[in-house]
């Protein structure tokens, strides 16, 4: 037994339910009505098992290796794809941080008794800018605050608030309340009665599954911790599926009690879960909890991000180790933090939370960061697939502590539909929604295209541009 602390399979669970889950999603979930079972299911059966079950088998692969995408996609198709795939995983999460942020913004709005401020824009953007850079230069002081807030942000900033909206929509109902997804009135796409099935006309009536679909995203970043547990080859799986299964009942059941409580056409995209709270505290004369639900989830979202500042971007490190960055992103300070990368995303991060300052609708502004970041995490997930059915076929005897069942066949229907999942919600996620103001929807495409296009081509443009030095200065 070596000194390092092994992980148990709760905690490996925690992990990944504080990476996955925000609370977040519950407004635009509920936003479809009775229509977001199916939304779930979808996300669920098409995306969450499949990446859960792919993500074990490279996770276990190449626990001693460490890098997770970089080295999964490395292995299978080179250097300038593994570097494109962790590029993505971390451009997504800069893209990211400004809606989770904005999220956090309205429920810190409720705290301090001013709801009206989760609709400013502007209020919306500084609070984005403090909360980040806070984040940020507590990550480079290289403490123990970031382990601290995410472990106690998912568990008392999350799960805790999430379990109170459940529980309090479960009572609501129970009382012979009105529950709006039954009685969903003329909300635009989705017809005049309740629906299992999304009312389709366009794509756009659907647009929200790419939003959706993002909310289950995540599930490989923690898989490089396989290693670290007793028995990879058991808990590992174990602490995948346990995490899946909590994630899915959070997400079904709490978007279903916002859903219950708060008409479609009235819920913000940024405030639904604090909408609900609002009317479900005041139902029950509980309405001196609301400020301190505010409080709580705000705190479960800035968990969330401290969760991914270092996470992703000690990934880019690697790959600025391995030559395929400019040296200078290999920087370090005296806490081995890698400061010149973070401090990039923190600029990257304060020019999105712009959106807010110029858009007037903040419900808007989330969405469409929201579908430029599930464009680029769509991108990544299509390669790890790839590199999990290649390898496979290629590596057939590569040790692998998990392996999903079935042999080359099982691996392909499994990356298969995960495959079938991601694109058609990369194509979804083009299209701008019906039941969102949107304004001018050429621009709405062209902001989603360009974010795209900017931010997959530069990996390729910098490993075209690489130098022999680089790595050499990157040691």
């Amino acid at each position: 037994m070596t000194g390092k602390t092994k992980l148990s399979v709760f905690t490996l669970c925690m992990m990944t339910v504080a990476a996955v889950v925000s609370l977040r999603g519950l407004p635009m979930m509920a936003k479809e009505g009775l229509s977001l079972i199916f939304y779930i299911l979808f996300s669920t059966i098409l995306f969450l098992i499949p990446a859960s079950l792919v993500a074990a088998e490279l996770g276990s692969a190449f626990s001693s290796q460490g890098g997770g995408v970089y080295t999964w996609v490395k292995e299978a198709f080179g250097s300038r794809w593994g570097f494109t795939a962790i590029w993505l995983q971390w451009i997504q999460n800069v893209v990211w941080y400004p809606t989770v942020l904005g999220f956090a913004a309205s429920c810190l709005a409720y705290a301090v008794m001013k709801p009206a401020l989760a609709e400013n824009g502007v209020y919306t953007g500084l609070v984005i800018l403090a909360c980040y850079w806070m984040a940020t230069f507590l990550t480079l002081a290289g403490s123990n605050v970031a382990s601290f807030v995410t472990k106690y942000g998912a568990l008392c900033g999350t799960v805790l608030p999430g379990l109170i909206v459940i529980v309090l929509g479960l009572l609501w109902i129970d009382q012979g309340n009105p529950i709006a997804f039954l009685n969903p009135g003329p909300v635009a796409g989705s017809g005049a009665h309740a629906r299992l099935f999304p009312h389709i006309t366009s794509l756009g009536s659907i647009a929200f599954l790419a939003g959706i679909i993002l909310l289950f995203a995540g599930v490989e970043v923690h898989a490089v911790h396989a290693g670290e547990l007793e028995e990879p080859a058991k808990q590992f799986p174990e602490s995948m599926f346990l995490a899946a299964a909590v994630i899915f009942l959070l997400f079904m059941l709490g978007s279903l009690a916002v859903a219950a409580v708060v008409p479609a056409n009235e819920i913000s995209l940024t405030a639904g879960l604090m909408q609900a709270f609002e009317l479900l505290l005041s139902k029950f004369h509980l309405e001196f909890l609301t400020p301190v639900l505010g409080v709580l989830t705000a705190f479960g979202s800035i968990g969330g991000v401290m969760a991914w500042v270092g996470g992703p971007s000690r990934g880019l490190l690697e790959t600025a180790k391995q030559g395929e960055i400019p040296p200078f992103m290999a920087k370090v300070n005296k806490h081995g933090v890698q400061i010149n990368i973070l401090l990039i995303q923190a600029v990257i991060v304060s020019l999105l939370a712009g959106l807010y300052f110029v858009m007037d609708n903040v419900s808007v502004a989330f969405f469409v960061l929201s579908a430029m970041t599930v464009t680029l995490y769509l991108v990544m997930y299509i390669l790890m697939y790839a590199a999990a059915i290649k390898l496979r076929r290629t590596r057939p005897d590569l040790p692998r502590a998990y392996k999903v069942p079935g042999g080359l066949g099982g691996m392909w229907f499994v990356a298969g539909t995960g495959l079938v999942g991601v694109c058609f919600s990369l194509v979804v996620g083009f299209f701008p929604p019906t039941n969102l103001p949107v304004g001018n929807p050429v621009l709405y495409v062209g902001l989603v295209a360009t974010g795209m296009v900017v931010f997959v081509g530069l990996p390729l443009l910098i490993n075209a541009c690489k130098k022999p030095g680089w790595r050499q200065g990157g040691k």
